[in-house]
């Protein structure tokens, strides 16, 4: 967005201002430009637009000096005929109609999407928050595709002499720390922790998950190379708490709350384009 765009807008907003302050009457004066009374209601009314909060004294001064000093830059600008009068109008009309359409749905939309809602939702939806993880190990040796067939079967003989040194002396742990080429996880004896179904790929699960607790696979492939894998914890299911799913179900809800008013409030209203 250019600067020029910018500078309209912020224009704009500060005429929206002071349109929507000027209904209201008179009352305790904060200030004078020009000789023009500068009432308390046009200022509260500012403030509440802006949202802002006064937090003491101080602060209140602060914020009357900046609302006097853009109240005044605004009427100087007005004056000047420099402005589309036409253009501006229908623009400041269009940030009113936004403006109003905003703040009803805020609105609307706390009063329709309550915590209660959403733990209801949470609730009505249990299964879509659990999922099964199991407690896994592995031994890889790893595969890219610039490799030929040749290198890809001297991985798979690597993969198959570790296991037959697996069944000889049952210690998953050390093969791991001495062969496995994913060093993050050899340093743990091929320790991975609790992976969810699927984390790794769908075909790594299935093998994992369908072993027995201190089981170990033979070698099999993936896109990432030849696995061996142990399972070191049986599968077993996790929910996750409502806190750590809350606001992706509050988003969810006020997007059909949302959807669902505002096609109520259009098959309410008739429409008539003539021409």
């Amino acid at each position: 967005m250019s600067r020029k765009i910018m500078s309209g807008k912020i224009v704009i907003l500060t005429l929206l201002v002071a349109l929507l302050s000027a209904c209201s009457g008179g009352g305790e004066s904060i200030g004078k430009i020009n000789g023009d009374n500068i009432s308390i209601e046009q200022f509260d009314a500012w403030l509440k637009f802006k949202r802002i909060a006064i937090k003491d004294d101080k602060h209140r001064a602060e914020l009357i000096k900046q609302y006097l000093e853009r109240e005044a830059l605004m009427r100087m600008v007005a004056d000047k005929e420099v402005l589309d009068k036409a253009l501006l109008e229908a623009e400041i009309n269009d940030f009113k109609q936004q403006m109003v359409i905003s703040r009803y749905f805020e609105k609307y939309l706390k009063d329709a999407v309550t915590d209660q809602a959403v733990q209801n939702f949470y609730v009505a939806n249990a299964k879509s928050y659990e999922h099964k993880q199991a407690h896994i190990a592995h031994i890889l040796f790893r595969l890219n595709k610039s490799m030929n067939d040749n290198e890809r079967l001297a991985r798979l003989t690597a993969a198959r002499e570790v296991y037959s040194k697996l069944k000889a002396s049952g210690d998953f742990a050390t093969l791991a720390k001495d062969n496995s080429e994913d060093k993050h996880s050899a340093k743990k004896g091929g320790d991975l922790g609790w992976l969810k179904f699927g984390a790794i790929n769908q075909g790594f699960s299935e093998v994992a998950f369908a072993l027995e607790e201190g089981q170990y696979s033979e070698p099999f492939e993936t896109p990432f190379g030849y696995h061996i894998v142990k399972l070191l914890g049986k599968p077993k299911t996790v929910k996750k708490p409502l806190d750590a799913v809350k606001g992706d179900i509050r988003y969810k809800l006020r997007q059909q709350a949302k959807a669902a008013e505002m096609e109520k409030i259009q098959s309410s209203i008739k429409i008539e384009v003539k021409g």
